[in-house]
């Protein structure tokens, strides 16, 4: 065998975002991508802003001298400071080019912030529902993963943590806006959080950090406000990316933001910057890291993102599906009418409506859909949503 078992294994279980995906890949050849609605996959639709196209062609037409050559580990010194300065404006804190590390996106981050934090078999707790892949990046640095579970709102059942808190605990991985189910924690959620950890962290006599996971921290409709989450706990450090909120996914640009209070931090800058370079990074892509300094107030359109949820989440409403309204992101969390989740998404694909089974979360009984997809696709989903719903009540 070529490949490692430990590798074939992880393959075995892989992404159930990625196989509803290459699924959906045979279906459109078989009966014409006219004819199925891909709901699987969380991949932008929007284009960059106009201003991110406008810098492009400055820098293609102009470039820097030395745009293409190495640069520090953490990234450029420009860019750190112009995202240090947007921080400084939204949490109020004393963010520096010194509290941030450029990233190749926030898998690259959350990936420099494991390596850096764990020793083997520390546990990552991780909120269910919750991104299927922090599994992985979690074995990737010989860590151990822990599911906490979540209330009917799909907030996290914090009266459960002190059980599963040990002296190996070192990460709690926190992502809201939530995908799947789009849900914002509140501040309240955040603070009992924190609480919760300072007394813990007295208790095993050793530090325990909240990730926070924020790819989404600019899609946020009904004039909700973002609640970071540095204000709550001082063992914090954030991973994001503009995949989301830039329309960037494949240009894998992001950073890590260490909470500027930390009485630690420049020992864990440090070492993010190393794990930066020996996981293979060395430094985020330069010419993204160029733009993305003079867009840190820029967003897609998050008013068409918020009127696709609307009209999915009426009409899903009417058919009779309960689901909680979202509140960012752009994935909606309904339940399914029977318990086998996996089943009822085998039928929607029969039906040609590709989404993705709540098993594949951590929560069983509940299906994802990913409403950044265009008209076509969002209308069109509902007669397959619709008749599938009423064969199975």
């Amino acid at each position: 065998m070529s490949i490692s078992l430990k590798l074939k294994h992880s393959m075995q279980q892989g992404s159930w975002i990625r196989k509803m995906f290459e699924d959906g890949i045979l279906l459109k050849n078989k009966v014409g991508s006219e004819n199925v609605y891909d709901l699987s996959l969380g991949n932008p639709i929007f284009e960059p802003p106009s201003k991110f196209m406008d810098l492009l062609k400055e820098f293609i037409e102009a470039p820097p001298i030395g745009l293409h050559r190495y640069m520090p580990n953490a990234g450029l010194d420009d860019t750190r400071s112009a995202i240090a300065d947007s921080l400084n404006k939204e949490t109020g804190l004393p963010f520096s080019k010194d509290d941030i590390v450029m990233t190749c996106g926030a898998g690259g981050a959350l990936n420099v912030i494991i390596k850096t934090l764990l020793d083997p078999k520390d546990e990552v707790i991780v909120l269910a529902p919750y991104f299927a892949e922090y599994f992985f990046y979690i074995d990737n640095h010989a860590g151990e993963c822990v599911v906490l579970e979540h209330d009917s709102d799909f907030l996290p059942n914090l009266s459960k943590l002190d059980g599963l808190v040990n002296e190996k605990t070192k990460i709690i991985i926190v992502n809201s806006p939530n995908n799947p189910s789009g849900v914002v924690y509140p501040r309240a959620i955040l603070d009992q959080l924190g609480e919760k950890l300072k007394k813990l962290e007295s208790k095993y006599g050793r530090d325990i950090f909240i990730v926070s996971d924020e790819p989404y921290r600019k899609i946020i409709y009904d004039g909700i406000g973002y609640e970071h989450i540095f204000s709550s706990h001082i063992n914090s450090i954030v991973a994001t990316s503009h995949s989301k909120d830039l329309g960037l996914a494949g240009e894998r640009i992001g950073y890590i933001a260490v909470n500027p209070t930390h009485h630690n931090k420049r020992d864990l800058i440090d070492g993010l910057t190393f794990s930066n370079r020996i996981l293979g990074f060395v430094n985020a892509p330069a010419l993204m890291q160029y733009l993305i300094k003079h867009l840190q107030s820029e967003t897609v359109n998050v008013k068409k993102y918020q009127e696709n949820r609307d009209y999915l989440w009426s009409r899903l409403q009417e058919i009779g599906y309960e689901v909680v309204k979202p509140q960012g992101a752009f994935y909606m969390f309904p339940k399914s009418p029977i318990s086998d989740d996996i089943k009822y998404v085998e039928e929607l694909r029969e039906n040609n409506v590709l989404v993705v089974p709540g098993s594949g979360f951590g929560s069983p009984g509940y299906f994802r859909i990913s409403y950044c997809v265009d008209d076509h696709t969002l209308h069109g989903c509902i007669k397959g949503l619709d008749k599938v719903f009423r064969k199975n009540i």
